[in-house]
């Protein structure tokens, strides 16, 4: 193409700014079409725009087996909510509520069928994975009903701001500054090593359930 263009006395922007963009158009292509004509300053390629921050940041999984006791479901639950904070502080928000729920599998006639969710407000929007996991989990204690098996379990992180956005009441808790700086060293961590190590000694980075694909699935389902 350089040969080509240098045949047409183009060697440089500013001999492209200045050549007939229909010209360039049959002989090459329209590419080279608006790349004149945006050295001409006409504007024609679009530039792609940032995708706006999420409303709501969901997490959620099928089992990769049937569960009948409360542990391995918070297990889960806390890896879930580990991932959703990832998702939030990646895209510089805080939160102020999440949404826990599990529920057994709605297709399989021979099992009794149970659904349920809780909506929990935390003291102050955060990005601290160690307060919203311990939040979820024991979200969990107050859900789980012993004598079912349980398919599912979702995390949802709702109220979400950016940093700056929200007015703090005057005689309100507030996100302590130390945190920034712990998830920051967390994401450091995980971004250089990946997951698998428990760095935040709160919730486990790898759950032994054997989840089935589905993740950041966004259904939710009725409270009981």
């Amino acid at each position: 193409m350089t040969l080509h263009l240098e045949g047409m006395g183009i060697k440089t922007a500013w001999d492209l700014s200045r050549a007939d963009p229909w010209t360039l158009r049959k002989k090459f292509s329209l590419v080279i079409e608006k790349t004149a004509r945006e050295l001409a300053g006409t504007p024609c390629l679009k530039l792609d725009e940032p995708d706006p921050p999420k409303q709501e940041i969901c997490c959620s999984r099928m089992f990769g087996k049937r569960l009948t006791e409360i542990e391995p479901i918070k297990e889960a639950v806390a890896t879930y909510m580990m991932r959703a904070t990832e998702k939030l502080r990646a895209q510089q928000s805080l939160c102020k509520k999440i949404r826990v729920s599990i529920r057994t599998g709605m297709f399989n006639p021979e099992e009794a069928k149970y659904a349920n969710g809780v909506l929990v407000e935390l003291p102050y929007p955060t990005d601290d994975v160690r307060l919203i996991t311990k939040a979820a989990v024991e979200a969990v204690d107050r859900i789980f009903r012993p004598g079912f098996k349980y398919s599912k379990a979702e995390v949802l992180l709702v109220n979400l701001c950016q940093k700056g956005e929200y007015t703090e009441d005057l005689f309100s808790t507030a996100q302590p500054i130390a945190t920034e700086k712990v998830m920051g060293a967390l994401d450091a961590i995980n971004g250089k090593w990946g997951r698998g190590d428990d760095a935040s000694c709160e919730c486990p980075y790898r759950s032994r359930l054997g989840d089935a694909p589905g993740d950041d699935e966004s259904e939710l389902y009725d409270l009981d």
